[in-house]
């Protein structure tokens, strides 16, 4: 049997934690606020727009969603972030990806402040989080650690691979398996032999943006896949970057798409604000 690692129960727990969180800031005159600045129109992306707008309005968090159109220049993107990062009633900025052709998240978001870089974007957050400093993870690969956590998955000593690079959620979900003591294998495009390598994990996070990508031949029948893949369907829906049919069964356990790492990630989001709101 393949244990289903739901991130709703999780979820609904951080909520609470927040709405508690934000009303309590409210007394005291402080009214937490996030800004999510858009910059595309990629389908995916508006679905994890208005689900964080959505989840901001029931816990008790303002969000603003700023649609600069999805042909905004680097320029123009850098105004409203610095803007933003100067506005004291906001708490929290968000720059969502994709970004218009030649604009890169890593340059555009040095402008977030990163007291207010709630999804760890800025290369100072990354960098601090690299050196095991306080900073902001990014809300995603946070999440995919708070999931093993809740499911309690031991990562210390334990064998970790994850397929994907990025600074948005490869690079710091590895760094911060390794902060947890997992020895870790970074996995992309040009790595020689993927199966043989993803076979290999005791847990595996993939987060490609390729769906169906990973199937039975990746995986070993102990490993925990962590999917983070949100990949549009025809028919509306999402799929993963795993192969939930091949992988069921032939796995120990697997987060579901949709309904696993997203709403963790949404809520650590709003976590992450009212801490910054708090300070």
């Amino acid at each position: 049997m393949t244990a289903v690692l739901s991130g709703t129960e999780l979820g609904r727990h951080i909520r609470a934690e927040v709405s508690a969180e934000a009303a309590a800031l409210s007394e005291r005159g402080v009214h937490p606020r996030l800004a999510v600045v858009v910059a595309t129109d990629d389908e995916s992306s508006a679905w994890y727009v208005r689900s964080i707008a959505k989840t901001a309005a029931r816990s008790g968090v303002q969000c603003d969603v700023v649609d600069l159109g999805a042909a905004a220049t680097p320029a123009g993107i850098t105004a409203e972030l610095a803007r933003l990062s100067a506005d004291p009633a906001v708490h929290g900025i968000i720059l969502q990806t994709p970004l218009p052709g030649g604009a890169r998240l890593e340059e555009l978001a040095i402008a977030i402040d990163p007291a207010k870089d709630v999804d760890g974007a800025n290369p100072l957050s990354l960098g601090r989080l690299t050196a095991g400093l306080p900073a902001h993870a990014p809300a995603t690969a946070a999440a995919v650690l708070a999931l093993l956590d809740h499911y309690a998955v031991p990562l210390a000593g334990r064998r970790a691979v994850v397929v994907g690079r990025s600074t948005v959620v490869g690079k710091p979900a590895a760094q911060l398996l390794l902060a947890r003591d997992a020895t870790v294998t970074i996995c992309h495009r040009h790595t020689a032999d993927l199966a043989a390598c993803t076979r290999e994990a005791d847990v595996l996070v993939v987060a490609v943006g390729r769906a169906g990508l990973i199937t039975a031949e990746h995986v070993a029948p102990h490993a925990v896949v962590v999917d983070v893949g949100t990949n549009p369907t025809p028919d509306g829906g999402l799929a993963g970057d795993a192969d939930a049919r091949s992988l069921s069964g032939r796995v120990a356990a697997l987060t579901p798409v949709p309904g696993g790492v997203g709403p963790v990630t949404t809520a650590l989001l709003l976590r992450h604000t009212i801490t910054a709101a708090s300070r």
